[in-house]
């Protein structure tokens, strides 16, 4: 029975890894100015962010460039009438990207940069702790690049991705007022009860996960002196932590009763794959004057990949479990326009629509997936002939999402059933719990990027 505890408490926390919410979109300053599109343009060391085929257009010798976003997202989940919200350390992803002239037509390149993570705090407390308390993912990704353009209006690239990261997890284990229910059934007295939205036990699950290699393909083809199409493909990875730890803490009074089963967690370690999707864009730009430019971006985000997660227990090889999850695939629209005012000065602006591949009917609060609406504005300037300065900010609004339930296993109806099989009946417990609320999410996310070239 013990070894049930363990595997299923391990479990319920790991299940915390939601798809969508830990894509990043906001990796170019300049490009966030914009929408964040991109694919079908020609952005020197950058492209090899949105485009490894469009490397070869460039006309520098040299190019470098870096950018960083803070975002500062807030969620606001509404639980029997009242607001529970979350307070969220910034997000920081960035990327520094190179590039320089091999030959004419030829160039090289290499960026680092953070394609996925997430940060969000729900605090220890609140009524939904039993699917999420806070949550850390990062992940990491260098990216050597070539790129060759065999006609004069026509190129490809790709690109060897190596990505690592890590994942730092907190959830409550069993709910107060399940235990609640048990612990007046044992005689424990009313002051030793829990209040609503309290935590008697919650985990920690931290690891780091091994390299992942991928791909990144491209193509661009300059049809007109004002139209220009480009495609790329960044191919799926898997990030697999082979060796997390666990570390299990109590509140109140039923440490005594918890910690012989849920102690035995903290000398447990766990091994969890987490995908990184696959992602199909194509866009098309064009230049109605010289000094102005339109984009719009498709793509396709291949979620529909994550069809089930594994979970290993070290020494608990027969509670391995294979979970299908059958999440679908989803779409970003990117539209942006940029407008050379002068040799010195550009301004930008742009919308992202981002749609959630999240069911509502398996959702779970880590990252609040709802299809989200993300207007931009930006500048670029220039003091010297080779510098640019860039700014921009982008305001992202999610479309709410109401009636959003996720399941969890109530461990209370087992340690119940262990002292009495009749037990949870009367107490009407069951073997699976459920969250039900409505969610809402905001995030400002302004951006600063340096480049320069010659």
């Amino acid at each position: 029975m013990r070894r049930i505890f363990i595997s299923l408490a391990t479990l319920a926390a790991v299940l915390g890894l939601r798809a969508e919410g830990y894509q990043v979109n906001t990796l170019s300053t300049r490009q966030t100015g914009m929408g964040h599109v991109g694919v079908a343009m020609k952005l020197g060391a950058e492209s090899q962010l949105f485009n490894p085929g469009a490397l070869a257009f460039s006309d520098k010798t040299f190019d470098i460039s870096a950018s960083v976003a803070a975002i500062s997202a807030y969620a606001t989940a509404t639980y029997q009438g009242a607001d529970y919200k979350t307070d969220n350390d910034l997000s920081t992803p960035f990327n520094i990207s190179s590039s320089w002239r091999i030959i004419d037509g030829f160039y090289g390149g290499v960026t680092f940069y953070t394609p996925y993570g997430s940060s969000i705090n729900w605090g220890e407390h609140w009524p939904g702790a039993v699917l999420n308390q806070k949550v850390g993912i990062k992940m990491f990704t260098v990216q050597p690049t070539l790129s060759y353009r065999f006609l004069p209006n026509l190129s490809v690239g790709a690109g060897l991705m190596l990505s690592w990261g890590s994942v730092d997890l907190y959830k409550g284990l069993l709910g107060g007022e399940s235990l609640n229910r048990l612990m007046g059934a044992l005689g424990m007295p009313p002051e030793a009860m829990y209040a609503p939205g309290a935590t008697p036990a919650s985990v920690n699950l931290k690891g780091s996960s091994k390299l992942a290699v991928g791909y990144s393909l491209g193509a661009m083809w300059d049809i007109s002196r004002r139209w220009t199409v480009g495609v790329s493909y960044r191919s799926k990875m898997t990030m697999t932590v082979e060796k997390g730890d666990a570390a299990v803490s109590y509140s109140g009074a039923a440490e005594s009763m918890l910690s012989p089963v849920l102690d035995n967690l903290n000398q447990t370690n766990f091994k969890a794959s987490l995908p990184a999707p696959y992602v199909l864009t194509a866009g098309v730009s064009y230049k109605p004057l010289d000094n102005l430019i339109l984009a719009f971006d498709l793509q396709l985000n291949g979620w529909g990949t994550y069809k089930y997660l594994d979970i290993e227990f070290a020494n608990l090889e027969a509670f391995d479990q294979h979970l299908e999850k059958n999440y679908h695939n989803s779409l970003t629209y990117h539209l942006g326009a940029q407008w050379g005012v002068t040799k010195r000065l550009d301004l930008r602006a742009g919308l992202m629509i981002d749609t959630s591949p999240c069911d509502k009917d398996f959702y779970n609060p880590e990252t609040p997936g709802q299809t989200r609406i993300e207007p931009s504005l930006g500048l670029s300037f220039r003091p010297v002939r080779n510098l640019s300065i860039d700014f921009a900010f982008m305001y992202v609004q999610g479309c709410g999402i109401k009636n959003a339930t996720g399941h969890y296993d109530d461990l209370v109806y087992k340690i119940a059933a262990q002292q009495n099989p009749a037990l949870p009946e009367m107490l009407g417990l069951t073997p699976q719990g459920t969250f039900t609320a409505d969610y809402k999410v905001h995030a400002f996310i302004p951006s600063l990027g340096l480049s320069y070239s010659f």
